[in-house]
């Protein structure tokens, strides 16, 4: 039962107090970042110590908030931009929205190769 894999919420926790504190050069309190993420102050203490494990859309609102990608919550974990991008698009979708996407790109992709000289 026992890894040597990081506690990823732990990770985000330490990432959301990083950018919290440094903000601007001089940081914000947890009670200037609840408000802004319209939640409480005891939530976002929580989740800087991985007590409450925030959502794909809570880390949406603080990537835009602090103005980072999405990634910058998963250190093991940096895509390229552009799959950053289509993470971050699609993290609220069900999983028959999310097929309807998959099915739209490889149909984009098919359609992309047909344009290509040969």
């Amino acid at each position: 039962m026992g890894t040597n894999r990081p506690d990823i919420y732990k990770q985000i926790g330490e990432k959301i107090r990083e950018l919290r504190t440094t903000l601007r050069g001089k940081g914000i309190s947890q009670q200037d970042l609840a408000e802004a993420m319209k939640t409480t102050a005891n939530t976002v203490s929580r989740w800087e110590a991985a007590i409450y494990k925030p959502s794909v859309s809570d880390l949406e609102r603080l990537a835009r908030f602090f103005g980072v990608p999405v990634a910058v919550f998963f250190p093991q974990i940096q895509p390229a931009s552009r799959v950053n991008a289509l993470l971050s698009a699609t993290g609220d979708l069900d999983d028959d929205d999310l097929e309807e996407v998959l099915l739209y790109a490889q149909f984009r992709k098919t359609r992309q190769k047909r344009k290509e000289p040969k």
